[in-house]
């Protein structure tokens, strides 16, 4: 894949998909970026997902749901300020990140992750979420470092 910025650009609405998965890590940050910029270069649609599972803090249902939203929201926002031709759509899910992310590369051109997210073994170079990702997704992945 070309990430040469001239690289030919394909008509919006031709029904390409690119998902994007954010957790609020570094690596999603970066992750985000490039797709962004992806979805420029084809046209496509920039389909951002987050996902919490519960049962790993003690917070409230709400304030899970309100962080997700914020997270999306600040996700989309960015795009439109990076690359403001790409349509962005999003989804928060309460449930582990990589079957949401696997679940929604169904019919998707590219799933797009950071190598690494939000979880507490800061030595491997990729992530569980990243790891399961590239077993099972229904379309090709890009992981960022």
């Amino acid at each position: 894949m070309s990430t040469d910025p001239q690289a030919t650009t394909e008509p919006a609405g031709t029904g390409h998909r690119i998902v994007v998965g954010v957790d609020g890590s570094e690596d999603a940050e970066r992750a985000l970026e490039w797709a962004a910029a992806q979805a420029d270069r084809t046209g496509s649609v920039l389909d951002i997902q987050t996902a919490y599972e519960p049962g790993y803090t003690f917070i409230t249902h709400d304030e899970v749901e309100r962080t997700m939203e914020r997270r999306v929201d600040e996700a989309a926002a960015y795009v439109a300020k990076v690359a403001p031709r790409v349509v962005t759509k999003s989804a928060t899910h309460e449930e582990g990140p990589a079957a949401a992310l696997i679940e929604a590369s169904e019919g998707a051109d590219l799933l797009v992750v950071g190598s690494r997210g939000l979880g507490g073994f800061a030595g491997l170079l990729l992530g569980s979420v990243g790891l399961q990702c590239s077993l099972h997704a229904h379309c090709p992945v890009t992981i960022i470092r």
